[in-house]
């Protein structure tokens, strides 16, 4: 791995044959899970509402023949009881979830429907299901109640949120949270939130992303549009985060903590640039003359202008650093969809650029 020194990764000794229950793996997040977790040799189900966009990742990669596929909603609390009951994973994995800013405006009740209630669920579905060991949460870096002076934010800090999905996240860290100290951790069930900033990578295709955006724009020959230039995020390759919630997994299972846990996964200070850089390294990465146009809106709906996160504790406790730096992310992002357009085998292309995470336990393990 070419960014930055990284001294742990998922131990394929631990996944193999654990059953490992996915929420959301039609997604983006959840897909690329999936196809690491099959590489580790763990046996998976997946729960989630059907792929929202075509082409999907799931759909490219034909992740139906290595997950146990359940089409459901996690608002569905009967449905998914049933799954996991069936299933009987040894770790949970909660990703399902209405995941965009803009989207929260245009429909807060279900947002708040899926993210709050569809944890809740997810959740009592866990202490109905004594098979389960561990559980790991994925929220956001948008959880944290929006302080400029406090940035950049670490795992103590306030929950909150100024918007509908910002606040949806910050509710599902408390409920988290009690449901861990009220029910789970008593049983043996050790829990965990994850909270991770901008993820880039092949496979998303979801509108109001900027990455997403702008590779389906080039795809059709079109000139991306940017509405928000000038926001600084923390970007990070979707494989670094996805790491830190499989060495979170693992240490749960090693150390079971008597308290609910939670680790930031962020990048180094170096990739916390604005849309616009991102973007103009996009369309170079890309050639063909790429451009983007850039088109503000006055009554855009508020996001918060900077997002940083601190993740000195999941350096320190679970020996996670990042892999890739900013740079780099690009262009793996950018030859997953040039691969696409040529008509690749996506799985395999998918696959390669893990093995580039896994790292020596991996290799000494085939």
């Amino acid at each position: 791995m070419a960014g930055h020194a990284v001294s742990a990764f998922p131990q394929p000794s631990f996944w193999r044959g654990k059953r490992v229950l996915i929420t959301g793996h039609t997604g983006f997040k959840g897909g690329w899970l999936s196809m690491w977790l099959d590489r580790l040799g763990a046996t998976l189900a997946g729960y989630a509402l059907a792929p929202d966009t075509a082409p999907s990742l799931f759909a490219l990669c034909g992740l139906d023949e290595i997950v146990e596929h359940h089409v459901g909603d996690v608002r569905d609390l009967d449905a998914l009881s049933r799954v996991m009951a069936a299933f009987r994973p040894d770790i949970v994995f909660h990703l399902a979830a209405q995941p965009l800013v803009r989207a929260s405006y245009a429909d807060p009740v279900g947002t708040y429907a899926t993210n709050v209630m569809g944890t809740v669920n997810l959740l009592e579905a866990v202490r109905q299901t004594p098979s389960v060991g561990v559980a790991v949460v994925v929220t956001s870096d948008k959880c944290y109640a929006e302080d400029p002076e406090r940035l950049p934010y670490r795992e103590g800090d306030s929950m909150g949120g100024r918007d509908p999905y910002s606040s949806s996240k910050g509710a599902a860290e408390l409920v988290t949270a009690a449901y861990a100290n009220s029910f789970l951790i008593g049983r043996g069930c050790a829990v965990a939130s994850v909270r991770a900033g901008n993820v880039i990578g092949g496979g998303d295709w979801a509108m109001d992303r900027l990455a997403a955006d702008i590779m389906r724009g080039l795809l059709a020959g079109q000139e991306p549009v940017l509405r928000n230039p000038d926001a600084i995020r923390p970007w990070q390759h979707v494989l670094d985060p996805l790491r830190g919630y499989l060495l979170a997994a693992e240490h749960l299972a090693r150390t079971l903590p008597a308290a609910p846990a939670a680790w930031n996964f962020g990048p180094d200070a170096a990739s916390e640039v604005t849309v616009g850089h991102v973007a103009d390294m996009l369309c170079r990465l890309w050639g063909d003359g790429a451009r983007i146009r850039v088109a503000q809106q006055a009554d855009a709906p508020h996001e918060a202008p900077v997002l940083r996160l601190r993740s000195d504790k999941a350096r320190r406790e679970l020996d996670w650093a990042p892999g890739l730096e900013l740079a780099e992310a690009l262009s793996e992002t950018v030859a997953w969809f040039r691969a696409y357009q040529r008509g690749e085998d996506m799985r395999a292309v998918s696959r390669r650029q893990i093995d580039v995470h896994c790292g020596p336990a991996m290799e000494a393990a085939q």
